[in-house]
């Protein structure tokens, strides 16, 4: 886990949301519909994501209902970022 990973995470309120819904695998929509936001927002932060490796899509063919997870680098820097928020 790399600290610009740690903080362009954090830095955004609304990319945290989308990264900590991650915490099992999910669709956009699902995400969206949990956090009260666009699909197209959520899906345009998590191509973000994506970019940086911190979360993968597991159905990359699908056109719709595309099912996105955290990579393990993803899962350690949420288990940093819990961790850290439990300690404040």
């Amino acid at each position: 886990m790399s600290i610009e990973d740690y903080s362009f995470v954090l830095s955004g309120n609304f990319r945290k949301k989308v990264f900590m819904e991650l915490k099992r695998k999910r669709t956009p929509s699902q995400i969206a519909k949990d956090i009260k936001a666009s699909t197209t927002q959520v899906s345009r932060t998590l191509k973000q994501l994506e970019k940086r490796k911190l979360v993968e899509c597991l159905t990359p063919g699908s056109r719709m209902g595309k099912i996105y997870n955290l990579t393990e680098k993803g899962k350690k820097l949420l288990a940093e970022i819990e961790k850290d928020s439990r300690v404040q």
